[in-house]
């Protein structure tokens, strides 16, 4: 009898821990919840549907710009990226705005164009403006803060996201071509 006393007080204990954990994944997880160190707030967030992603913004419709958090869960030695595709819902042809922690620590935010499957992701203009472009690195999630536009008639876009697992050279590398990096795409409004 009091070996099944204590199956069943171990089980009950086992629930509950995984219970916690389930309900603790999902909070972090929830943009909505999300609070950012700088203080900063964003009206409007999606939790994205692959690669452990958040997309936060505020549109502001006067000016058709829109001030954008990316954040994504990343080792120190990887690299994030989140576009705009006007063209259409692939890569290729996408403006991206990418982070890593360069050779010398520091966190790196620039913009490049997507035109290939093989990319140089070396640092370039894109077909729209971007200002205050900067990233951080926190308890292993990068985020890619930045005001995008204005971006032209329209307030829903293609955009898809991504994430690397090395740098050469200060130079994000190929991320892997299966998976969840294949399904990092999608259509998003930003009203």
């Amino acid at each position: 009898m009091q070996y099944l006393m204590a199956i069943s007080t171990r089980t009950i204990i086992l629930i509950i821990f995984v219970l916690v954990s389930l309900a603790s994944d999902s909070l972090a997880q929830n943009c909505s919840n999300y609070t950012f160190p700088s203080n900063q707030v964003f009206s409007s967030c999606s939790d994205l549907p692959v690669l452990d992603a958040h997309l936060h913004w505020n549109y502001i419709p006067s000016t058709k710009r829109i001030q954008i958090a990316y954040r994504a869960a990343q080792n120190s030695t990887g690299w994030i990226a989140w576009a705009i595709n006007p063209t259409g819902l692939t890569m290729v042809g996408s403006q991206a705005l990418v982070a890593f922690r360069n050779s010398n620590g520091s966190m790196t935010a620039y913009t490049t164009q997507v035109t290939s499957y093989n990319p140089s992701m070396q640092p370039q203009a894109l077909s729209f403006p971007v200002s205050n472009i900067s990233a951080t690195y926190t308890n292993n999630e990068m985020t890619i803060f930045a005001m995008v536009g204005p971006l032209g008639n329209g307030t829903t876009f293609n955009h898809v996201w991504q994430a690397g697992n090395s740098i050469s050279d200060d130079i994000p590398q190929s991320h892997p071509m299966a998976g969840p990096n294949t399904q990092s795409i999608g259509k998003l409004s930003f009203l």
